[in-house]
């Protein structure tokens, strides 16, 4: 049985996103200043927050809402069938967002003049046409990512655990059952 439990963590998940939301809508500048971001992706490289964060602060209120009222369907299919999928893609995802970030920044491992599938010389993070992709070069995405991709692998390997035992509990339930029936 996992220390915290895969609701509490979920819950919590969820809370953080709200609360993320609020920052992004009302002061975008307070995440970009706080010590993790500046800890995770010291760089002066990589850009402060682009100005799109209000849509951004909808996304996360949304899916922090949305994942808290997940959560109060039955436990079977929160457990087993909504986030025992949601957990592995979330975690992919922000694994993809997470090396994209590090991978394209001019001074990550690809300095500008190296060659790479994933740099390009020329592009400078923020300038230039790199269309979206320049977007998430800056320390507040590489730290939500980092975030994100530990937590929802937290996430992923706790829900395996208690969906095994939710299993046991209900093989037990049906072989007891079934006895009293014959």
């Amino acid at each position: 049985m996992p220390l915290i439990s895969a609701k509490t963590i979920l819950t919590s998940l969820s809370l953080f996103h709200v609360t993320l939301a609020f920052f992004f809508f009302t002061n975008p500048e307070t995440i970009a200043d706080q010590a993790l971001v500046y800890m995770l992706a010291h760089d002066d490289q990589i850009q402060p927050p682009h100005p799109v964060t209000s849509l951004l602060a909808m996304i996360l209120l949304l899916v922090g809402l949305s994942d808290i009222l997940s959560l109060s369907l039955p436990e079977e299919i929160w457990l087993v069938h909504h986030w025992g999928a949601q957990a592995p893609l979330r975690f992919l995802f922000f694994a993809v967002v997470l090396a994209t970030t590090w991978f394209t920044t001019p001074t990550g491992p690809r300095r500008p003049g190296a060659s790479g599938i994933m740099s390009r010389p020329v592009a400078v993070a923020g300038t230039g046409s790199g269309g979206g992709w320049d977007g998430l070069r800056n320390r507040v995405v590489f730290t939500l990512a980092f975030m994100e991709m530990l937590s929802w692998f937290w996430v992923w390997v706790t829900l395996r655990e208690e969906a095994r035992a939710l299993q046991v509990k209900k093989r037990r339930r049906n072989s007891s059952g079934g006895d009293r029936h014959l």
